[in-house]
C-alpha cells in the first residue's frame, strides 16, 4: 500500500517573476503529485501531495534545482492531511496580507532569447523588446506586488493570440512573463530628432548611421536614458563632453561582447564574469598598453566588427576603461549595426539625476543629443548603471543600482521595528530594513538639487509601498544640513537615530561582512560631520554596531577656503607646505594666491580644521602638478592614483604619535614627496611612495591600537579605499601584520554604502 503525503510549502525570497511556478509545476507532473502553487505577498505558497518517496524528492529538488534567476531565502515545510486532489495546477495569486515578496532586479538578455532576435524565421526576429521569464526588465517596471502584470508598466498592452498562448503555458519559458510582447501588440521604438519629430526608416539603421557620423544620440534604455556616441570618434566625444558639462570624468564603453572587450583591456576570468553576468555593471579595468590610437573623423559604414580605437576624450589621461557589455535586445542590435564601440553614459546633465520619462528626456537632453532612439514601455523606476571594481578577485561595487537593487542584502542580526536610514549628501542611497533583511536603494545621485531629493522622496515611498513596511525607526548623518539628514528631521512620528558619518561607514564594512564587531575601523574618506563638531576623514575607530570610541586621526590640518579648498586641491597642498620649497612648480602656478592661502590658514578664517585622508591626497595630487582643480568629486586622488608607478617599493614614514588619542602625521608624507620632488625625483615614483606610506601608516597604527586593544580585526571604509593601489597595499600589509581584514563586496565603500550603516547602527540600538 503506498504511503500518501501531503505538505504544504512557503518559499520566501526572489522567487516571483524568475519562473518559479512553472518550475515548480513541471517538477510536480515529473514526480507524479498533485496540488497547486501559487503567488501571494510572501512568495510562492505551494500544496504538494502524493507517494512519500515522491514527495520527499520534490522538497530535495525544490531548493536543489531551482531557477537561475531565483534566491532563496528560507523554505518553511508543514504537515497536513491529504486532500485528495487530482492532478497538480498553477493557481491564481493571492494579493491579500501584508507584503513581504522579493521582487528581482532587471537581468540581461538571456541566451534563449538572443537566438530568437537574430533567428529571420523568429517572429521576434530583430525585436527589440525580447525578454522571458528568464531575463529582462523587472524592478523598473514593477509598481507593487505580487509581481503580476497589472502591476507594472507593462499593463496596458494587451497579448495577441501568440504571445497569450506562451504566457498560458506553464511548459513554455514566456509562462506568466510579465514583459511578454511581440512586434504584434508591444512596445514600439521610434527614432526622433531633437525637436522630437519622427524620423522615418528602421530606427536601429538610422541611429547607428547617425552614431557613424558623429551624433550624439539619446537612448531610453531599462531605467532611463542614455547618451551614446561612436567611441572612436574624437570629435562626437568632445562634443558630448562639452554638451553635457562633463569636463574629465571618463565615460563608460559598451563593447559587443568579450573579444572586443579584450582588445581594449585586461580581463581576467573574475572580470569575465561580472562582464558576462546577469546584473552586466560598468567593470573598471586596466587599459591595454597596445590599445590602438584614437581617430578623430567618423568610423565609415563598412568598418569591420572588431574594437577600434577608443577617442583621448573617453577617458582622458586614464589607465582604466569602463566596459560593460549590451544588456538589453536593443543594445545587442544597436551595436551589431555600428560594428564598433560606443560611449554610452547616463542620460542627464552633469549633477542632476538621469532622465527617465520621454517628455522629460526631450526637454531636458535636447541640448545635449541630436537624436532621441525612444519607446513607449514605461520605466516606473529611474536606474543607473551599476560600476564595479575587482581586487584578487573580489569584486566590490562602487555604484550599486541595475542589475542590483532592489535584491535584499541578510543581516546577520535582525531590525526588530522597520528602520528607514537617510544615507549621506554625496552618491547618496538610502536603505529599509526589517528583519533580516535590508533594502539598500539603488544609486540616487547628490543630493543638491530639487530633481534629485524629488527622486530620493519617490523612491523611498516607492520602496515602502513595495515591500510593505512603514518605518517606525529613521537614521540619519549628525551632518545638519544634509537633506538627507532634513528630510529625517521633518518624517512624523518616527523614532530618530542620529549616526555619526565615520561610524556608519565601518557599520556598512560590519553589515557587509555579517561581522558585528568590535574591530579597529579605519574611515578614511573627504568629509563627515565629527562628533566633536569638527570636519572628519581619516579616522580610527573602535567600533561594533552600537557605538564606536575615536582612537585616532590623521593629524588636523587647516581646509584654506572652506570648501573651495576641495575645489581647488593646490590650496591644500599650500596649507600642509606653507612657505617651505618656494621653487616648486605648484607655488608658481598658484603665486598670486600663495601668500592669501597661507594667510587664510595661519589666521584661521574660513579655514576649518580637517583630519581628511581625502584632503590629504589632494595636497599631493596638486604638489605632482597632477590636478589644481576638479571637475567632479574626489578626481585630484582618482588622477593621483592613476599617476602612480605601481612598481615602485619605496615608502615614505608618517610619525605616529601615541599621547592621547593616536595620531598621524600626514604632513610627513607631504614634506618627503616635496624633498623628492625638488631633488628631481619622478613623480610617478613620488606618487608610489606616498601610496605606500600610507598604507604603511595605515598598519603602524593598527599595530600600536591592537596592542592596546586587544581587537585583531580591520574594517576598512570610506570614499578613499575605492583606490585599487592603497587598497592592495593596505590589505597586504594588514594581513601579513596578522589581522583578519574586512572590505566591502556588496555595497559602496564610499558614500553610497553609508545608509546600509546607518540601518544597522538602528537596529542593533534598537535591539540593545
Amino acid at each position: 500500500m503506498t504511503t500518501l503525503k501531503r505538505v504544504d510549502v512557503h518559499v520566501e525570497g526572489i522567487v516571483q517573476g524568475v519562473g518559479f511556478r512553472p518550475f515548480v509545476y513541471t517538477l510536480a507532473n515529473r514526480l507524479g503529485l498533485a496540488g497547486h502553487v501559487r503567488n501571494d505577498v510572501n512568495g510562492v505558497h505551494i500544496q504538494i501531495e502524493g507517494a512519500l518517496d515522491g514527495v520527499e524528492e520534490f522538497l530535495t529538488a525544490l531548493e536543489r534545482d531551482a531557477p537561475a534567476l531565483s534566491e532563496i531565502e528560507r523554505v518553511t515545510i508543514v504537515s497536513a492531511a491529504p486532500a485528495g486532489h487530482s492532478g497538480f495546477t498553477i493557481a491564481a495569486s493571492d494579493p491579500a496580507g501584508p507584503r513581504r515578496a522579493l521582487v528581482s532586479a532587471d537581468t540581461a538578455t538571456c541566451d534563449d532569447c538572443l537566438r530568437e532576435l537574430y533567428d529571420p524565421a523568429d517572429r521576434r526576429h530583430r525585436y527589440p523588446f525580447i525578454n522571458c521569464t528568464n531575463c529582462g526588465p523587472r524592478f523598473t517596471i514593477v509598481r507593487g506586488v505580487p509581481y503580476d502584470r497589472l502591476l507594472t508598466t507593462m499593463a496596458g498592452y494587451g497579448m495577441c493570440a501568440a504571445c497569450a498562448r506562451e504566457y498560458d503555458d506553464p511548459g513554455d519559458r514566456r509562462y506568466h512573463a510579465q514583459a511578454t510582447c511581440c512586434p504584434d501588440c508591444g512596445p514600439r521604438l521610434r527614432l526622433r530628432d531633437a525637436r522630437g519629430t519622427e524620423l522615418c526608416g528602421d530606427p536601429i539603421a538610422c541611429a547607428a548611421t547617425l552614431l557613424r557620423a558623429g551624433r550624439v544620440l539619446a537612448v531610453k534604455g531599462l531605467g532611463g536614458f542614455h547618451l551614446a556616441v561612436a567611441a572612436s570618434n574624437e570629435r562626437a566625444a568632445a562634443a558630448l563632453r562639452g554638451r553635457k558639462h562633463r569636463e574629465e570624468k571618463p565615460f563608460a564603453v559598451m563593447v559587443a561582447d568579450l573579444a572586443q572587450a579584450r582588445r581594449l583591456c585586461e580581463v581576467d576570468e573574475h572580470a569575465a564574469a561580472l562582464l558576462t553576468g546577469r546584473a552586466r555593471p560598468i567593470v573598471l579595468l586596466p587599459r591595454l598598453a597596445e590599445s590602438p590610437a584614437a581617430v578623430p573623423a567618423a568610423v565609415p559604414a563598412a568598418a569591420p566588427a572588431v574594437a577600434p580605437a577608443v577617442a583621448p576624450s573617453v577617458a582622458p589621461g586614464n589607465r582604466s576603461l569602463g566596459l560593460m557589455l549590451p544588456y538589453t535586445p536593443l543594445h545587442h542590435l544597436l551595436l551589431a549595426e555600428l560594428g564598433q564601440p560606443m560611449v554610452l553614459t547616463s542620460g542627464n546633465v552633469s549633477d542632476e539625476p538621469i532622465a527617465y520619462e520621454d517628455a522629460d528626456a526631450l526637454t531636458r537632453l535636447s541640448g545635449v543629443a541630436d537624436a532621441f532612439l525612444i519607446h513607449d514601455r514605461g520605466i516606473h523606476t529611474r536606474t543607473d548603471d551599476s560600476v564595479v571594481r575587482t581586487m584578487a578577485g573580489q569584486a566590490t561595487l562602487l555604484r550599486r543600482a541595475r542589475g542590483y537593487a532592489p535584491e535584499p542584502l541578510a543581516l546577520r542580526a535582525p531590525a526588530p521595528r522597520p528602520v528607514l536610514a537617510c544615507g549621506a549628501e554625496l552618491k547618496s542611497t538610502f536603505c529599509l530594513a526589517h528583519g533580516h533583511r535590508a533594502f539598500v536603494s539603488q544609486h540616487i545621485g547628490d543630493l543638491e538639487n530639487y530633481e534629485t531629493l524629488r527622486s530620493f522622496v519617490e523612491g523611498v515611498d516607492h520602496y515602502c509601498g513595495l515591500f510593505g513596511l512603514s518605518p517606525e525607526v529613521v537614521a540619519h548623518d549628525l551632518h545638519p544640513e544634509y537633506l538627507s539628514t532634513k528630510h529625517a528631521l521633518e518624517l512624523p512620528g518616527v523614532e530618530l537615530v542620529g549616526v555619526q558619518h565615520h561610524h556608519a561607514h565601518i557599520a556598512s564594512c560590519l553589515a557587509d561582512n555579517g561581522d558585528p564587531g568590535p574591530v579597529i575601523g579605519v574611515a578614511f574618506d573627504g568629509l563627515g560631520h565629527g562628533a566633536d563638531g569638527t570636519l572628519w576623514g581619516g579616522e580610527f575607530l573602535r567600533a561594533d554596531l552600537v557605538s564606536f570610541e575615536r582612537l585616532g586621526h590623521l593629524a588636523q590640518i587647516p581646509m584654506p577656503g572652506g570648501t573651495a579648498a576641495i575645489r581647488q586641491p593646490w590650496r591644500m597642498a599650500a596649507a600642509y607646505l606653507g612657505d617651505d620649497h618656494p621653487g616648486l612648480e605648484v607655488v608658481k602656478r598658484n603665486a598670486d594666491r600663495w601668500a592669501d592661502v597661507l594667510g587664510l590658514a595661519a589666521g584661521g578664517l574660513d579655514s576649518p580644521l580637517t583630519s581628511s585622508a581625502g584632503r590629504l591626497f589632494d595636497a599631493v595630487s596638486a604638489l605632482l602638478g597632477v590636478r589644481d582643480k576638479i571637475t567632479y568629486d574626489g578626481q585630484a586622488a582618482i588622477e593621483l592614483e592613476q599617476h602612480a608607478d605601481p612598481s615602485e617599493p619605496g615608502a615614505y614614514r608618517a610619525t605616529i604619535t601615541t599621547r592621547g588619542p593616536l595620531v598621524v602625521e600626514g604632513g610627513d608624507l607631504v614634506r618627503a614627496a616635496a624633498d623628492d620632488l625638488a631633488a628631481g625625483v619622478d613623480g610617478r615614483l613620488i606618487a608610489g611612495r606616498f601610496h605606500h606610506g600610507v598604507a604603511d601608516a595605515i598598519t603602524r597604527s593598527c599595530v600600536i591600537l591592537r596592542q592596546s586593544t586587544g581587537l585583531t580585526a580591520v574594517a576598512l571604509s570610506g570614499g578613499v579605499f575605492q583606490n585599487l593601489l592603497l587598497l592592495e597595499r593596505t590589505v597586504g600589509r594588514l594581513r601579513t601584520a596578522g589581522f583578519r581584514v574586512l572590505r566591502h563586496q556588496r555595497v559602496p565603500p564610499n558614500d553610497g554604502g553609508v545608509s546600509l550603516g546607518q540601518a544597522a547602527v538602528a537596529a542593533a540600538r534598537d535591539r540593545s
